[in-house]
Protein backbone atom coordinates (compact mmCIF):
# COMPACT_ATOMS: atom_id res chain seq x y z
CA UNK A 1 0.00 0.00 0.00
CA UNK A 2 1.35 3.54 -0.78
CA UNK A 3 1.87 5.70 1.81
CA UNK A 4 3.27 9.38 2.40
CA UNK A 5 5.34 9.69 5.35
CA UNK A 6 5.74 13.35 6.66
CA UNK A 7 9.09 14.00 9.08
CA UNK A 8 10.45 17.34 10.10
CA UNK A 9 8.50 20.52 11.89
CA UNK A 10 8.14 21.59 14.70
CA UNK A 11 8.37 25.23 16.23
CA UNK A 12 10.25 28.17 15.36
CA UNK A 13 10.51 31.73 16.28
CA UNK A 14 9.28 34.28 13.75
CA UNK A 15 12.34 35.06 11.07
CA UNK A 16 13.96 31.80 11.45
CA UNK A 17 14.11 28.49 9.17
CA UNK A 18 12.71 25.00 9.23
CA UNK A 19 12.52 22.32 6.51
CA UNK A 20 10.09 19.56 6.31
CA UNK A 21 10.50 15.96 4.60
CA UNK A 22 7.87 13.34 2.43
CA UNK A 23 8.81 9.81 1.25
CA UNK A 24 6.61 8.15 -0.47
CA UNK A 25 6.84 4.64 -0.21
CA UNK A 26 5.09 1.17 -1.25
CA UNK A 27 4.41 -0.53 -4.53
CA UNK A 28 5.16 2.67 -7.09
CA UNK A 29 5.59 2.74 -10.60
CA UNK A 30 5.54 6.56 -11.32
CA UNK A 31 5.27 10.21 -9.57
CA UNK A 32 4.19 12.84 -11.62
CA UNK A 33 3.55 16.13 -9.04
CA UNK A 34 5.14 16.41 -5.55
CA UNK A 35 3.91 19.10 -3.36
CA UNK A 36 2.83 20.43 -0.22
CA UNK A 37 -0.40 22.07 1.43
CA UNK A 38 -0.98 23.66 4.77
CA UNK A 39 -4.42 24.26 6.52
CA UNK A 40 -4.39 26.52 9.62
CA UNK A 41 -6.77 25.90 12.19
CA UNK A 42 -10.52 26.69 10.93
CA UNK A 43 -8.79 27.75 7.54
CA UNK A 44 -9.07 25.67 4.11
CA UNK A 45 -6.59 23.76 2.79
CA UNK A 46 -4.20 25.69 0.29
CA UNK A 47 -1.70 25.35 -1.70
CA UNK A 48 2.05 25.96 -0.55
CA UNK A 49 4.37 24.67 -3.79
CA UNK A 50 4.58 21.83 -6.22
CA UNK A 51 7.43 20.72 -8.21
CA UNK A 52 6.90 18.32 -11.07
CA UNK A 53 9.09 15.18 -11.98
CA UNK A 54 10.83 17.21 -14.25
CA UNK A 55 11.62 20.08 -11.96
CA UNK A 56 8.99 22.92 -12.64
CA UNK A 57 7.67 24.16 -9.83
CA UNK A 58 4.90 26.45 -8.53
CA UNK A 59 4.77 28.41 -5.17
CA UNK A 60 1.77 31.01 -3.61
CA UNK A 61 2.44 34.05 -3.86
CA UNK A 62 2.18 34.24 -0.05
CA UNK A 63 5.54 32.32 0.38
CA UNK A 64 7.44 33.13 -3.07
CA UNK A 65 10.80 34.00 -1.77
CA UNK A 66 10.87 32.34 0.89
CA UNK A 67 10.02 28.95 0.68
CA UNK A 68 12.01 26.67 -1.35
CA UNK A 69 10.47 23.21 -3.15
CA UNK A 70 13.05 19.96 -4.10
CA UNK A 71 12.46 16.41 -5.04
CA UNK A 72 14.75 13.43 -5.28
CA UNK A 73 13.17 11.03 -7.57
CA UNK A 74 15.12 8.19 -6.80
CA UNK A 75 13.76 8.62 -3.24
CA UNK A 76 10.79 9.23 -4.16
CA UNK A 77 10.88 12.28 -1.67
CA UNK A 78 10.01 15.86 -1.89
CA UNK A 79 11.66 18.61 0.38
CA UNK A 80 10.48 21.91 1.53
CA UNK A 81 12.88 24.44 3.08
CA UNK A 82 11.05 27.55 4.75
CA UNK A 83 13.32 30.28 5.50
CA UNK A 84 11.73 33.82 7.18
CA UNK A 85 9.14 32.02 8.86
CA UNK A 86 5.94 34.10 10.07
CA UNK A 87 3.06 33.42 13.03
CA UNK A 88 1.08 32.79 9.42
CA UNK A 89 2.97 30.26 8.13
CA UNK A 90 1.61 28.39 11.43
CA UNK A 91 -0.15 25.32 10.09
CA UNK A 92 -0.40 21.88 9.06
CA UNK A 93 1.95 20.75 6.86
CA UNK A 94 0.79 17.90 3.78
CA UNK A 95 2.80 16.39 1.56
CA UNK A 96 0.62 15.50 -1.44
CA UNK A 97 1.47 13.20 -4.72
CA UNK A 98 -0.10 11.97 -7.69
CA UNK A 99 1.45 8.39 -7.79
CA UNK A 100 0.48 5.45 -10.46
CA UNK A 101 1.19 2.83 -7.99
CA UNK A 102 1.65 -0.65 -9.97
CA UNK A 103 -1.17 -2.36 -11.11
CA UNK A 104 -3.63 0.71 -11.31
CA UNK A 105 -4.22 2.03 -14.83
CA UNK A 106 -3.63 5.60 -13.92
CA UNK A 107 -2.32 8.08 -11.91
CA UNK A 108 -4.32 8.47 -8.03
CA UNK A 109 -3.69 11.37 -5.59
CA UNK A 110 -2.50 10.58 -2.16
CA UNK A 111 -1.97 12.63 0.83
CA UNK A 112 0.34 12.32 3.83
CA UNK A 113 -0.56 12.50 7.46
CA UNK A 114 0.33 15.72 8.18
CA UNK A 115 3.13 17.52 10.63
CA UNK A 116 2.82 20.52 12.64
CA UNK A 117 4.29 23.61 12.07
CA UNK A 118 4.21 26.62 14.84
CA UNK A 119 5.85 29.55 14.04
CA UNK A 120 6.45 32.14 17.52
CA UNK A 121 5.87 36.04 17.40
Amino acid sequence: QVQLVESGGGLVQAGGSLSVSCAASGSIFRIYTMGWYRQAPVMQRELVSTITKGGSTNYADSVKGRFTISRDNAKNAVYVQMNSLKPEDTAVYYCNADLWENGQTNYRNYWGQGTQVTVSP
